[in-house]
């Protein structure tokens, strides 16, 4: 299929579901009557908040990326989730401005109507995506130059992605051949070009080097000729021994040993952006009235002061000042030594801040300071990375991000007290999980989780 063929319908689904939006706002506006009442300025902020709001939540959601375009299952199931956000957000808007006014068959048709469109376009989607998959005329013949893992693994690409290809054959010497293929094997290579054109081939696809083969570079030179596209696939197996990522800097491949999708600017300023809402609102609507209850409970019953601010390793290994509600009674191990279930150090209403991790709430300065995210890697002792860095491979690989109030590994048991190594190792294991996977939902995702967890009652929160 045309590397354009994405695009194009990832513009026309978009494009649609804005119509059928706005289309569905005319049409309840001249049938429901009461609406009438309503004042015409009133209206134009309701529409434009319809629509700024879809386009923001599935820009965030990355609905129309070109990934989730092109398998019809993702892409719905993408949207239900987006319709499921965009729905609770104007719903929740109705009560704190005054479109509450409007009637409430307005609403309904709005999105009830939405959810149906939404169903419509994807069909009509699908519909499309079939004819065109099908079309010969978009039809990619692809010949696969050599026959060997990275072969095979390009032809289940091909098989699985939902693209409009079609693998021809590999074209690879019988002495090299020691096993049976789901694909033909034609000749050799020395053959490839005359194949192609027999074949009516519009990619060659090579998984062996020009320096592994010199008659590689005739056979590019060949298919420019004869206007096939040829591509190198290049394997590193043979001088690296883990996986790698590709980037470039204009022209330059650059290999990395992972995915870090905070490298690039705009995820991070997404990031930093719902940090800052969400820790001000935190502050300014749960804080500013817990804050003086909590530190009047706290210096009654022991002396000492409120905030506990302990140096902690943050992003790039740099230390900061981690603030908490001083859940324990001053004492000298506490920057050393882990707390633990039934530590005599824990005061009474220590033990329920940390229960209910009221006593993290400091935290979210740390967030508006740009010390801290709302998610990450916990941020761990001074002592404890330092020890921890030497018996533990990778373990200062979840330094590269802000350390967070809550994280993956947290609301996947790995909270609290780690009584062993394997304990940490898979702490650890979830951190870089975490930073490699790293999208705004899952952020959205494991604040809920960890709410939950909270409000049943986390076994390792001690």
């Amino acid at each position: 299929m045309s590397n354009r063929f994405p695009g194009l319908i990832r513009h026309a689904v978009l494009t649609l579901d804005v119509v059928f939006l706005n289309l569905l706002m005319l049409i309840s506006w001249h049938t429901v009557e009461s609406i009438d009442r309503f004042p015409v300025i009133k209206h134009g902020y309701f529409w434009m908040a319809l629509n700024v709001s879809w386009l923001l939540i599935a820009w965030i959601g990355n609905l129309y990326h070109g990934k989730n375009i092109i398998s019809f299952e993702l892409l719905s199931r993408r949207t239900a989730r987006i319709y499921l956000y965009w729905s609770a957000l104007i719903i929740v808007s109705l009560f704190f401005v005054q479109f509450y006014q409007l009637p409430r068959i307005h609403i309904a048709i709005i999105l009830g109507g939405y959810a149906m469109l939404l169903f419509i376009n994807r069909l009509i989607y699908l519909g499309v995506y079939s004819h065109f998959k099908q079309s010969k005329s978009l039809m990619r013949h692809i010949l696969i130059l050599g026959f060997n893992d990275r072969a095979k693994q390009l032809a289940t690409y091909f098989e699985t992605e939902g693209m409009s290809a079609k693998v021809i054959g590999f074209c690879e010497a019988p002495e090299n051949v020691r096993e049976l293929s789901n694909y033909p094997i034609l000749s050799s290579m020395d053959k490839a070009i005359e194949l192609s054109k027999q074949y009516q081939v519009s990619d060659i696809y090579s998984t062996i080097a020009p320096e592994q083969n010199l008659d590689i570079y005739k056979i590019m030179e060949q298919a420019d000729q004869e206007c096939i596209h040829f591509r190198l696939i290049p394997d590193f197996s043979l001088f690296l021994r883990c996986s790698m990522h590709i980037n470039y800097l204009g022209d330059i491949p650059v290999l990395t040993p992972r995915k870090e999708p905070l490298s690039d600017i705009s995820s991070r300023i997404k990031k930093r952006a719902f940090d800052i809402v969400l820790s001000s609102l935190v502050i300014a609507v749960v804080m500013l009235w817990l804050t003086p209850l909590i530190s009047l409970i706290i210096l009654i019953e022991s002396r000492g002061h409120v905030f506990f601010i302990q140096q902690r390793t943050g992003r790039n290994n740099k230390p900061f000042g981690c603030i908490k509600f001083r859940s324990m009674k001053v004492n000298k191990d506490a920057d050393a030594k882990q707390a633990t279930r039934d530590d005599d150090r824990i005061t009474k209403v220590g033990r329920f801040l940390r229960a209910t991790s009221l006593d993290e709430l400091p935290q979210f300065f740390n967030v508006l300071r740009g010390e801290m995210s709302l998610v990450g890697p916990r941020p761990h002792m001074l002592k404890h990375t330092e020890d921890y860095s030497k018996l533990i491979n990778k373990y200062m690989v979840r330094q590269f991000l802000k350390p967070g109030i809550t994280g993956w590994a947290q609301v996947n048991g790995y909270r609290g007290e780690t009584k062993t190594l394997e304990q940490m190792k898979g702490r650890v294991e979830h951190d870089i999980w975490y930073m490699e996977n790293w999208s705004l939902w899952l952020d959205i995702r494991i604040i809920f989780q960890t709410i939950y967890i909270t409000m049943k009652g986390d076994k390792n929160a001690y």
